[in-house]
């Protein structure tokens, strides 16, 4: 520990020197690598190359266009104008974007996106092979096209009506009807407390083709517009080519101006009271308003203020854990946050989730730990711990900068461009971190937190279920909790405690390797160490600095009877609440202060385990955790009373939320109300033990030769082997050996077909269609089923969605089960207006025939194809493809990394294949259909 602070010292010593390299006044510079400009046409480019991933490209067209601008007529309409751009461009008639891209395994939805929000507007077209010939040209036409030359035809607008108000039907939950009634309150009545982005429906069922061609002509224009293009090509040959395609476009003659809302100041509080019949959770928040910096203003000090807030947040953050783990908690969830919405606007957000008619006491412990640091600021050794912590992350970032992704960068650009956050490339904002973060002082934390902790421009919302039995907060109430206090003097500051850092201190054995076997196909090996445990390394820096663990033993849930299913079932949530060996779960945390290391255990099933990861150079520490997992487990009664206390109010109202109704039913049919199959609620968690919990615990993670480990990372193997030889071999073992217990958990046979009335505040009938059947776990039946699901999801938006405009979209998921039994699923879901339930679920079965009679369509199957072997070629890049797949092996026995296993197979798939496949299992296969629609009263 004096070693810690001596080095921590003699930082910020040096940091002094550091910070008289940067004027904190200056603009921030961009990104060196990044080639910009502004074309005549007032367009701005953004030019970067970019290796992650490896021959692929990203586009995007950001548009400084958002909700905000429409008039009441267009309520909706700039999100409505996102979807158009997928329905015909000057060169991309029809669906022309979708399908020419789709060719090369650029799939909608994964790859083609968009999104409109209050202030702007993004399409992305993501991780473009960069190989076929003029492929990467046909992304700068279609971005191109979107800029200035959507066809807006009167037949595609009709279209897309459907979809929209089908979007709009899923929208409408809790959540969403909870922010509509809160909206105006925290903004002050402006316009951005009105536009909800996806609009009214009558606007969207009802407006005149002209309004939307009125909003594209007025403001999807050059002067608000700009491209980025990131992705592993000649960066300049690309920026030439952005600037003889995009300079071609007009400049708007007599633009309207691009207006900003301003949020009015207001000198008193606001209250708004926000009730829903579906919302299962009561919080209580306090809202502070500031206006934001402008982007003009923008500079290194916004840079040392995003480091000053994100250390107040932390060190709150951990405080707030601290009252989680203790006795009776005042409440369920705690946070203290900063951030910019809308962009004119800074807020801090006080907020807390309370328990079911507590939400006085929620709100005034959240409030009392508020005012402990207004008062007293944070202590030294808090302030210490974030700061490594903050720069230990930035190491670690810096260190990955490899494997920053085209995305990332593109991201960072559109926040470059529309608001001017500052990207100065990581190597520079890593220098600057380590010059300005050690220079922090408590004191001005302090000073910054009572600038943002203001008595002007409060807002305190109450949000929770409106239901009988349950007493909200009110204005007069709210009020007096906060003057209560603000005017408490028997608030006190906080005491903060040092630990040790030191995890293990004495090995009662150190284990051996005693044979070494060489695995060729993964370049890794299999070690078999003393106590009779097999660990698999393999080296793999795709991803520098980066190591994972990762294990498995057979067992799991299955081996206990359904009295013992929930305390099994939760152990993995309770138990890294009560800490490791000597440390409670605060303790430990300050303990790693420094460190990048963390180990968790899971109880499935059929399976126990033991992951990991940690940066290489804590290595040893993360293989300590591993070992205190098996041999000096903690249990902590008193935090286990605090845990569940606070998920007894969790869910207490869960029973009332549609979402958790649907999925308890489906839940059940599914497994034909199986005894095991157990509903998560109150009952459920009474049922949980502490004392039965350590006994399942000690029983499952234990016994290191019964585990077999995996080992994947930038570790060089001798001191992997020197570690693991030390702490895995120095786990209690013997000769017993398990496997799971089939307990024949099995769904009904033939066809089950259910109409579910369920209480909904929105009228929406949700779909749910699962077949099961028998399917041997090989290769060709796995990748067999991803081409069925892919190809099942282009037929049904193609038929469902665009056609029938009868859904937003369907979800459909098909896979392979090696364990109990080997059998495959086919899962289809989907929402929709209930009068149109049963016209649409014929459609489903209409498709699936088209499979089992015909297969699929060259072009269905080559689009799959693409898309199946684009993921692929990026996954590989990536060091959890070796971890994945080694595991892999060992539990179902196949090498999936072989070409005969993947890419061979997916190169010859036909139509006559997934016919086949599509036969042989939809002929056999168990069909469950389930309609949800709303109940009558």
């Amino acid at each position: 520990m004096k070693q810690f602070l001596f080095l921590v010292l003699m930082f910020c010593i040096m940091s002094g020197t550091a910070t008289a390299q940067f004027d904190l006044n200056a603009p921030v510079p961009v990104d060196p690598e990044v080639r910009t400009g502004v074309l005549d046409n007032g367009l701005t480019y953004y030019i970067r190359h970019n290796q992650e991933p490896k021959e692929r490209a990203s586009f995007y067209i950001i548009q400084n266009v958002g909700a905000i601008l429409e008039d009441d007529s267009q309520d909706g309409l700039a999100h409505f104008l996102e979807h158009m751009a997928f329905n015909g461009t000057k060169h991309f008639p029809g669906k022309g974007v979708i399908s020419s891209l789709e060719r090369h395994g650029v799939a909608f939805g994964r790859n083609i996106n968009a999104y409109t929000a209050q202030d702007e507007t993004v399409y992305n077209i993501s991780n473009v092979p960069v190989g076929p010939n003029g492929l990467l040209d046909t992304c700068l036409l279609v971005l191109h096209d979107w800029s200035n030359y959507l066809l807006l035809e009167e037949e595609e607008i009709d279209a897309e009506r459907g979809v929209i108000s089908e979007e709009w039907r899923t929208r409408r939950n809790a959540g969403f009807r909870t922010r509509n009634q809160m909206m105006p309150a925290l903004l002050n009545n402006s316009k951005y407390g009105e536009r909800d982005v996806i609009g009214e429906l009558d606007v969207i069922k009802g407006f005149e083709y002209d309004e939307l061609r009125r909003f594209y002509h007025d403001w999807y224009r050059t002067d608000l517009q700009a491209i980025a293009v990131v992705g592993d090509f000649d960066a300049a040959e690309m920026e030439q080519k952005v600037i003889k395609l995009f300079s071609k476009i007009p400049a708007v003659d007599n633009p309207n101006e691009r207006y900003e809302i301003k949020v009015e100041p207001k000198a008193e509080p606001t209250f708004k009271l926000a009730l829903d019949k579906e919302n299962p959770q009561s919080s209580v928040s306090l809202y502070v308003r500031h206006q934001a910096e402008t982007a003009a203003d923008k500079n290194h000090n916004t840079l040392r203020t995003n480091y000053m807030q994100s250390l107040i947040k932390s060190m709150i953050s951990t405080r707030i854990n601290e009252l989680l783990q203790k006795g009776n908690p005042p409440f369920i969830n705690g946070s203290v946050s900063f951030y910019n919405y809308p962009r004119t606007v800074e807020m801090l957000n006080i907020s807390t989730t309370a328990k079911e008619n507590e939400e006085a006491k929620a709100f005034e412990a959240i409030l009392t730990e508020v005012e402990r640091i207004k008062r007293f600021g944070f202590t030294e050794g808090e302030l210490e711990r974030m700061k490594a912590q903050m720069l230990m992350g930035y190491e670690n970032y810096y260190k990955q900068r490899d494997k920053i992704n085209h995305d990332s960068y593109c991201k960072e650009i559109a926040d470059l461009y529309l608001e001017n956050v500052p990207m100065p490339g990581i190597e520079y904002e890593f220098k600057f971190a380590q010059a300005i973060i050690p220079s922090i002082t408590t004191q001005e934390l302090q000073d910054y937190f009572n600038t943002m902790y203001t008595k002007e421009n409060r807002v305190v919302i109450v949000t929770g279920p409106e239901k009988d039995g349950i007493k909200h907060l009110n204005e007069t109430e709210a009020f007096a909790i906060i003057s209560k206090v603000e005017n408490n003097a028997n608030i006190a500051a906080y005491v903060d405690e040092a630990v040790s850092s030191s995890l293990v201190e004495d090995l009662p054995i150190e284990g051996k390797i005693v044979s070494e076997k060489a695995l060729p196909e993964f370049d890794a090996v299999e070690w078999t160490l003393s106590n009779n445990t097999k660990v698999v390394y393999r080296y793999a820096n795709y991803n520098k600095n980066q190591v994972a663990l990762s294990s498995y033993s057979k067992g799991g849930s299955s081996l206990y009877e359904v009295v013992d299913l929930p305390t099994a079932s939760m152990a993995s949530d309770f138990v890294p609440a009560f800490g490791i060996g000597n440390y409670d779960a605060i303790a430990l945390q300050k303990a790693l202060t420094g460190k990048n290391a963390k180990v968790s255990f899971d109880i499935s099933g059929l399976s126990e385990s033991i992951s990991g990861s940690c940066r290489t150079q804590d290595f040893e520490t993360m293989m300590q955790l591993a070992y205190l997992h098996f041999e000096q487990p903690r249990f902590d009664e008193e935090a286990f009373n605090a845990l569940m206390a606070r998920y007894m109010a969790y869910v207490a109202n869960m029973g009332d939320n549609p979402k958790k109704i649907m999925q308890d039913s489906i839940s059940q049919i599914r497994t034909n109300y199986h005894e095991r199959n157990l509903t998560f609620d109150t009952d459920y968690l009474k049922k949980v033990s502490f004392n039965r919990m350590e006994e399942i615990y000690r029983e499952r993670i234990s016994n290191a030769s019964d585990f077999t480990f995996f080992i994947v990372g930038d570790i060089e193997k001798d001191l992997a082997k020197e570690m693991t030889a030390k702490y895995i071999g120095a786990i209690s073992s013997n000769d017993t050996k398990e496997t799971w217990r089939d307990n024949n958990v099995n769904g009904p046979e033939g066809i089950t077909q259910k109409t579910i009335p369920v209480k909904l505040s929105e009228p929406k009938a949700t779909v749910q269609i699962f077949y099961n059947g028998a399917l041997d776990y090989t290769p060709e039946n796995r990748l067999g089923m991803s081409f069925i699901s892919a190809v099942l999801r282009l037929r049904y938006t193609e038929s469902i969605r665009e056609k029938e405009g009868g859904t937003y979209g369907v979800g459909v998921n098909a896979s392979v089960n090696h364990f109990p039994k080997s059998e495959g699923t086919v899962a289809i879901q989907f929402d929709c207006d209930p009068e149109r339930a049963n016209d649409l679920i014929p459609l489903v079965y209409a498709e699936i025939d088209k499979l089992t009679k015909s297969g699929a369509s060259t072009e269905d199957l080559d689009k799959t194809r693409k898309n199946i072997l684009k993921s692929r070629a990026e996954s590989k890049e990536q060091n959890s493809y070796w971890l994945g797949n080694i595991r892999s092996y060992y539990v179902n026995g196949t090498n999936m990394t072989l070409a005969e296993n993947y890419e061979d197979i997916v190169e010859n798939m036909n139509a006559k294949d997934i016919k086949k496949l599509a036969k042989k299992f939809f002929k056999k296969a168990d069909k469950i259909e389930v309609v949800f629609v709303p109940k009558e009263d």
